[in-house]
Formats: structure tokens, C-alpha cells, sequence
């Protein structure tokens, strides 16, 4: 039985990632898209035979949709998520969640009040490299972990986003926080996902130095402890302008491994004892090569409610990233390392 969905915003992330992946998945059909721009609405329903709406509380109500994908502004994270679980829908909502641990206690009890699934899109956690990298740490291959790097940038939403340089990305009352919500998330959930702890502290350099007319955070570098006793630093980034860099460097006992960080070999493990093992495990999706890899988000999700499972990165998960990046705010608020242990 074909799951029917409905994808509410239909700006770059609905068009290049979601509304393909849907199309791709044989268990799904895309009954209904949303905008508040009618002529994107338009387009992509005439694309993918779906009926258009310009209000999302409208297509709930008319339609009856199994699934719905959130990909709005930040803001509206929250609160459109909540009214699609409580229409009886199962969420999978754009990173970051929400704009406070408020918002996303209120999203998870919403999806457990309504027996549905609420996934965030942390597409880290499904690249080939970063699960050969976590089996690795998993199976003490390369010993203790002391201390790691990762790094997420590019030149900027302006050059990825629908609206360009009027991008809601840019606008703090609506995107919330800039590099560090759109790109440092996924790095915060990739760490956890790889080390399999939890970070108990954050310090946060925060600045707003490359873009003009702007009120969110450009580059930002956070210094993170985890609960074991592993350092490291995590950087994000709107001005990496000459080509993208989404690596992660780990640094163990026993070897060094190197993740998405050589053109051709996405995981390079360098072992203390002087051998090297290189895998080529296909590359990682990234906004430069026009999208057309595949995120398995989608699938992923379509998978959950088909089988009953708890989705890879549930609404708890998504707080858990989230509550580091909120972290590393109240740092920059305060110059003040920040704990994260409630």
C-alpha cells in the first residue's frame, strides 16, 4: 500500500532532496505540496502530479495525508510539525528541529500523544563513510578516541538557497541562527553518532564576518567535551568560497581516521603501526554537483512507518544535537564554557 505524502515548502532543500527521493520510493505517493508562493507550488505539483496549496493548515484539513516532510524556515519547524502529528501524520522535519528544547519537548510529546514517527533530516548519519567510521570506533579498531575535528562549510545559502540573497537563512527572526543551525547541527549529530557519547560542555566562537546585511552567524567554531573524556572542535562555516568542505578527522589509540577528506578515498584509516587503508565508498551528497546523489533519508523514514521502527534519528535524537548548538549560543551569550548536563 502507497503511503501518501505531502511536502510543505517546496524552496531548494523540497525540490533538490525530498520531492525527488519521494518520487524515487515505489511505496509512496505525492498527493499535496505547500507554499506561500503559489507559482513554486505550481510548479512542483504540475512536476510530480500532487495538488497545490499555499496554506499548509489547508491541505491538513482537506487532505489525508500518511506522512508530511517540514521544510520551512526554522521558525516554523515547531509548529507545523505539531499540527501535522496531531492531524494524524507521521513527521520528518528539516534540521535544526526547532529554536529551543521548549519547542522540540513539545514536538516529540506530539508525535508520542499521537502514536506517529518524528524524524529530523541528519543525513550525516547515512553516508557510507560515517558508518564504516562508526563500526570501526565500535569495534576498538582504533582504540580509545582522544580527540577529533569536523568541519561543515561552503560559500552560503545564497548560492543554494530559492530566494538567493533575500534567503529567510539570513534573517534572524525566521532562520533563528545561521551556519551553526544550517550546517554545525549535522556536524554536532555526526560526532554523537560516531563516538556514540554524549557532550557534557561546549565553548562557542560565534561571528558574523563574511555576509552583509545579516544578523546570524557566518563562521563559528565550538570546542566540545564529551562524557568519556574526548575533545575536539567543530567548525561552521558560509565562507568556505572556493569549495565546500564537509570533513571529520578522528583521532584514536590505535589509528587516525580520515572522513570525506580526500577527493578520492571517502574514509582513509592510518594506523599507528604504520599501515593505511583506503575505502572508496561513494561520495557524499553535496550541494556542488547539481544534488544527485541520494540523502536515504527519505527512504529511511518511509521504512519506519512501514515497519513500526523507531526512526535512526527520532525527535530525542534531534533535541540531543540541538541542546549542543543552544549550548554553544548561551557560551557566546555568557564568554563562558557551557554545561550541557541536565
Amino acid at each position: 500500500m502507497s503511503l501518501k505524502v505531502a511536502v510543505i515548502g517546496c524552496g531548494s532543500i523540497a525540490t533538490h532532496r525530498h520531492l525527488p527521493e519521494y518520487a524515487a520510493n515505489e511505496n509512496v505517493e505525492i498527493t499535496a505540496v505547500c507554499d506561500i508562493v503559489g507559482e513554486r507550488a505550481e510548479e512542483a505539483a504540475a512536476k510530480y502530479q500532487a495538488k497545490a496549496y499555499t496554506d499548509y493548515k489547508t491541505l491538513l484539513k482537506e487532505e489525508s495525508i500518511d506522512a508530511v516532510s517540514v521544510c520551512l524556515p526554522n521558525y516554523l519547524h515547531a509548529p507545523v510539525s505539531i499540527d501535522a502529528l496531531n492531524t494524524g501524520a507521521h513527521v520528518l522535519c528539516e534540521k535544526p528541529m526547532a529554536t529551543s528544547i521548549e519547542e522540540a519537548d513539545k514536538m516529540i510529546e506530539a508525535a508520542e500523544r499521537n502514536g506517529k514517527k518524528l524524524m529530523i533530516g541528519h543525513n550525516q548519519r547515512f553516508v557510507a563513510s560515517h558508518q564504516k567510521a562508526k563500526e570501526l570506533i565500535e569495534s576498538g579498531a582504533i582504540g580509545k578516541v582522544y580527540s577529533f575535528r569536523t568541519a561543515f562549510g561552503h560559500g552560503g545559502p545564497e548560492g543554494w538557497s530559492a530566494d538567493g540573497k533575500e534567503s529567510w537563512f539570513f534573517k534572524k527572526d525566521e532562520a533563528f541562527i545561521g551556519a551553526m543551525g544550517d550546517l554545525g547541527v549535522h556536524k554536532a549529530d555526526l560526532a554523537r553518532y560516531l563516538l556514540q557519547d554524549e557532550f557534557v560542555e561546549v565553548g562557542a566562537f560565534v561571528e558574523t564576518s563574511a555576509k552583509e546585511n545579516t544578523d546570524v552567524d557566518d563562521n563559528a567554531t565550538l570546542i566540545l567535551k564529551s562524557a568519556k573524556g574526548t575533545i575536539g572542535t567543530l567548525a561552521a562555516s558560509w565562507a568556505y568560497t572556493a569549495k565546500e568542505d564537509n570533513s571529520t578527522i578522528i583521532y584514536g589509540e590505535k589509528a587516525t581516521l580520515r572522513l570525506e577528506d580526500d577527493p578520492t578515498y571517502s574514509l582513509v584509516a592510518q594506523y599507528a603501526n604504520g599501515e593505511t587503508v583506503k575505502y572508496e565508498l561513494g561520495a557524499i551528497q553535496s550541494n556542488d554537483e547539481g544534488g544527485q546523489t541520494t540523502t536515504h533519508v527519505i527512504n529511511h523514514f518511509i521504512e519506519a512507518i512501514q515497519n513500526n521502527t523507531v526512526p535512526l534519528i527520532d525527535g530525542i535524537e534531534g533535541k540531543k544535537s540541538l541542546a549542543i548548538i543552544l549550548g554553544a549560543l548561551e557560551s557566546v551569550k555568557t564568554k563562558r564554557i557551557y554545561s550541557l548536563e541536565k
